[in-house]
């Protein structure tokens, strides 16, 4: 609060833009425009400004004599509601010999344009007026500058000795500073982090971007900053753990590990049958889709929540969990079509990392990576408020199942019909022979489907090599 020597110093101040002096105590309109004012700060001074009661425009006394009742009804300007966003301000009364002064200082505010009664009233220079739509504009634009990501804000209780330092001068600044500019620079670590939000200079600590990018302990201060992953052996979470295991570290430490990890011990593969005598080997999960679902999930997840990233394996399906639900201009109605970022800092970083392309096409990109291989279409749960979810099913869940199972009967029958053909050309036999042996009916289907197959596969040999289509053609069973 202001003391009693600095009152009389600013009842000759010029500087008037942040005084405003009165002999009224009744006028609650222009007391309360007047803070207004002072909370908009229209010329940026950051200095506070102060509403003086019981003085002329002159500075000189009026004699006022403020009482409990007056001090009262100019504190209550502050929660009357009439002013919004609720201004930052104290009431004080000063006692002099030529009378009393009654002072209200105002903070600027943090989150303009503040309003009374839902005008926004601003001072240039002396006066007092309503402000016009392009000073509007320039209090909005103080407010979004203001109102700082959570990235971008300085992680208190952190300093330079807990960031991976030697990893940014190596690796992440010759990515994002030209050679020849990073070459000339003198600056220290402190000021080349800070010219890249890594580094808040007014606090002397990282950002959170930094702890989180490159912190050498990231949990430390953001406890939930890692990925929690668990392999049920059935279809809830009630059923036995096979595996599980916490994915810690820095992003640009973790997100290696996170890929490796997914690549060995997620996406794993099995033989299915696609025709006779042939097997192709298909994986659970495309690899690139897994992982782009990770790194989407590192880049947007509220890294204020203590609840980890979780990536749960279940028997029938994947499902990936992160802290944080749609943000910004992404709403539900618009999903995927808009995005916005959460925290614009680390999803710069992990562009430049090229862990991400920031184009606004992986759900897009993710869908057809399960399309191709043979996944049905991923689910994505945009409804929760406070979180994000994706639930992925392996390509042999649910009727691909049935399609396997049908295919795997398929070439059952085919290798019981193979089996007897071969066993009746023991000895010498014509088609219309094995056709009738085995009960098929069609002769061009018969000689696709079984003859010329089994002679590829040098099963098979016919009695007149060079006249296969002869009449008097008959097959024999290759000797072993």
């Amino acid at each position: 609060m202001i003391t009693k020597e600095e009152v009389l110093n600013l009842l000759q101040s010029t500087e008037t833009y942040r005084i405003e002096r009165t002999t009224s105590t009744n006028d609650m309109d222009k007391f309360q425009e007047a803070i207004c004012a002072f909370s908009n700060d229209l010329p940026n001074s950051r200095e506070n400004g102060y509403l003086i009661l019981g003085a002329h425009d002159n500075g000189e006394l009026s004699g006022l004599k403020v009482d409990d009742t007056l001090l009262k009804k100019i504190a209550s300007i502050r929660s009357s509601g009439n002013i919004l966003p609720v201004p930052v301000m104290t009431v004080e009364r000063f006692e002099y010999d030529r009378g009393d002064l009654l002072v209200a200082e105002v903070s600027p505010s943090l989150v303009p344009p503040v309003r009374y009664r839902g005008r926004t009233f601003v001072r240039i220079g002396p006066r007092r007026d309503i402000a016009t739509e392009a000073e509007e504009r320039v209090l909005q634009e103080k407010r979004t500058a203001y109102m700082a990501t959570f990235d971008a804000m300085p992680c208190f209780g952190a300093s330079i000795n807990d960031i991976d330092t030697e990893y940014i001068k190596q690796e992440y600044l010759p990515k994002v500073i030209d050679g020849d500019v990073l070459s000339t620079d003198t600056r220290d670590i402190k000021e080349q982090m800070a010219a890249i939000h890594l580094y808040d200079l007014t606090h002397d600590c990282p950002t959170n971007a930094a702890i989180i990018l490159f912190g050498k302990n990231p949990q430390y201060f953001l406890h939930g900053a890692y990925v929690q992953y668990v392999h049920f052996a059935g279809k809830d979470r009630g059923s036995d753990i096979i595996n599980e295991r916490q994915i810690r570290g820095c992003i640009c430490k973790m997100l290696p590990q996170l890929e490796s990890f997914v690549r060995d011990a997620v996406i794993t593969s099995r033989p299915m049958p696609i025709g006779m005598l042939q097997e192709k080997d298909v994986v659970n999960y495309p690899y690139l889709a897994l992982r782009e679902l990770l790194m989407n999930a590192c880049m947007h997840r509220d890294y204020q929540s203590n609840m980890p990233i979780r990536l749960y394996q279940y028997e029938d399906r994947i499902e990936i969990l992160n802290a944080g639900g749609l943000y910004g201009e992404a709403r539900p109605e618009n999903f995927p079509s808009v995005n916005d970022y959460r925290n614009p800092i680390v999803a710069e970083a992990l562009r430049i990392l090229k862990y991400v392309n920031m184009f606004n096409r992986g759900i897009e990109r993710v869908k057809k990576l399960m399309h191709d291989n043979g996944n049905p279409e991923p689910i994505f749960n945009v409804d929760k408020i406070t979180a994000f979810e994706v639930i992925a099913r392996p390509t042999w869940s649910l009727n691909l199942v049935a399609d396997e199972e049908k295919v795997t009967k398929s070439v059952t029958k085919q290798a019981g019909v193979i089996n007897e053909i071969l066993s009746f050309c023991s000895e010498p036999h014509s088609l219309a022979e094995i056709m009738e042996h085995i009960g098929l009916k069609h002769r061009s289907n018969t000689k696709q489907r079984y003859i010329n197959p089994l002679i590829e596969a040098g099963y098979l040999i016919m009695t007149i090599p060079d006249k296969p289509n002869s009449w008097k053609q008959k097959y024999i069973r290759a000797s072993s």
